[in-house]
């Protein structure tokens, strides 16, 4: 991840065709976004820390855009020039939170909710074939591909950079593929972007 601490991570919401479905959502006209706070952030390692009486927690692999400098109103064919890097975030949520909340702040948003691995330099990427996997204690989890994201990343870019202005370590997460699944006290969650690396972090109660 960039030493750069970020104003403001940005993610989609389904984004993923089957990852709507199994929520029993649909894909939406436009992206959906939503926030969480730069307090959720940790760097693999640290441990997710599950919140006494939120319910159902779950895991969500994803591909994580780093904006490398101040960005407003670009267009989807200059996306790339205002990225720094990739790197693989865990967009934790409190599931049964997030079901009775019309927003999605507190669901999305506890300290240690967003795992974030190292990031590395777009130049070094293979952009076209970027993959995510999570494995919960080894055992695979999700398994997606960009060129499934219902809006790629520079449409995402696009989109985003059009309503506000995107500055230097900002994150974008684009989505999770379907699989997300439910954590418990003691496990280890990994996600893994192919070619990039892997954020592996426990998960603990809180004290």
């Amino acid at each position: 991840m960039t030493e750069t601490t970020p104003t403001k991570l940005v993610c989609v919401g389904r984004n993923y065709a089957k990852h709507a479905a199994e929520l029993g959502g649909v894909v939406p006209d436009e992206p959906l976004i939503f926030f969480k706070p730069p307090s959720s952030l940790i760097r693999t390692g640290e441990p997710i820390v599950i919140p006494d009486g939120v319910g159902r927690v779950d895991f969500e692999g994803e591909i994580a855009v780093v904006i490398g400098k101040a960005a407003k109103n670009v267009r989807a064919e200059d996306a790339w020039d205002v990225v720094q890097g990739i790197a693989p975030l865990n967009d934790v949520t409190a599931r049964d939170l997030q079901r009775i909340d019309d927003q999605w702040g507190r669901a999305k948003g506890f300290d240690t909710f967003c795992p974030v691995g190292e990031m590395v330099h777009v130049s070094e990427v293979d952009l076209n074939n970027l993959s995510v996997i999570t494995r919960v204690n080894g055992e695979l989890r999700q398994q997606g591909h960009v060129q499934d994201l219902v809006f790629s990343i520079p449409t995402l870019i696009e989109y985003i950079s059009g309503i506000m202005t995107l500055e230097a370590g900002d994150l974008i997460a684009t989505g999770t593929p379907e699989g997300v699944g439910p954590l418990s006290v003691g496990d280890t969650v990994e996600v893994e972007v192919g070619g990039v690396g892997t954020v592996s972090n426990m998960v603990v109660a809180d004290n």
